[in-house]
């Protein structure tokens, strides 16, 4: 693997997913308090049944002295859905429950919110509508739709933050919606363990490749837009 260090990343965000990894991010980030940050969250394919027992411990976090930076992933995932209608639908209801029942609590602690959009763009804009949440607190993480739904984030105040997607071919609609944020909001990821940007496509991602995204991004724009993103980024999280 390669260094992240090495290759200029000195600070990364462990981005949180359900209850399990909660504690061992806070650890690392812990043990690590110049380099590593956290965020916790029940993203929307770990939501069961059981949603308001997890989602019920996320609140303490926040009262310990290692805080988290954000609070996600959270949102709305269609695409992966039970087969049968029925069993689909409650997902979908425990999913949207679970969602409104974060973005609550982030409204509360008025903490930035990553979210999760699978196939849901529309719901979760209007989930985050109706909540009330400050716009400029979101940014949708994996941005992957088009320029009709990015001018919805840009008129509303919100972001999108791109992976190694934007690096894969035949991908005009994304390259786009890239372009048309522009770079005040722009922030780059890499979703490791998942998403390596080419030339490292198929292979398990790691922060060094964001380096990879940097190159792309930059001959995309026209401009070099590193040290602007990595601002964004630390402006975001308010990481100083």
């Amino acid at each position: 693997m390669l260094n992240a260090t090495e290759m200029g990343v000195d600070k990364m965000v462990t981005v949180g997913t359900a209850i399990d990894d909660w504690s061992q991010y806070r650890k690392l980030a812990h043990d690590y308090p110049e380099q590593i940050y956290y965020t916790v969250g029940l993203h929307p394919g770990y939501v069961d049944g059981n949603w308001p027992k997890h989602t019920g411990k996320l609140e303490e976090y926040w009262k310990d002295d290692t805080r988290p930076v954000a609070l996600g992933e959270i949102g709305l995932d269609y695409f992966r859905l039970p087969k049968k209608p029925a069993d689909a639908e409650q997902v979908i209801l425990w999913q949207k429950e679970a969602f409104r029942h974060q973005l609550c609590l982030a409204k509360k602690l008025d903490c930035p919110v990553i979210i999760h959009s699978r196939a849901a763009f529309d719901d979760c804009v209007e989930e985050i509508d109706h909540a009330g949440i400050n716009w400029e607190r979101i940014v949708f993480h994996c941005f992957t739709e088009g320029a009709n739904e990015m001018v919805q984030l840009i008129e509303r105040g919100g972001r999108g933050s791109f992976t190694g997607i934007l690096t894969f071919p035949k991908n005009e609609a994304l390259c786009e919606a890239f372009k048309l944020q522009g770079v005040d909001k722009l922030m780059l990821e890499t979703d490791s363990p998942y998403l390596a940007p080419v030339p490292y496509r198929g292979k398990k991602n790691q922060p060094a490749y964001i380096s990879e995204l940097g190159k792309f991004a930059n001959d995309l724009i026209g401009q070099n837009i590193e040290n602007i993103t990595w601002a964004n980024a630390l402006d975001f999280y308010q990481i100083g």
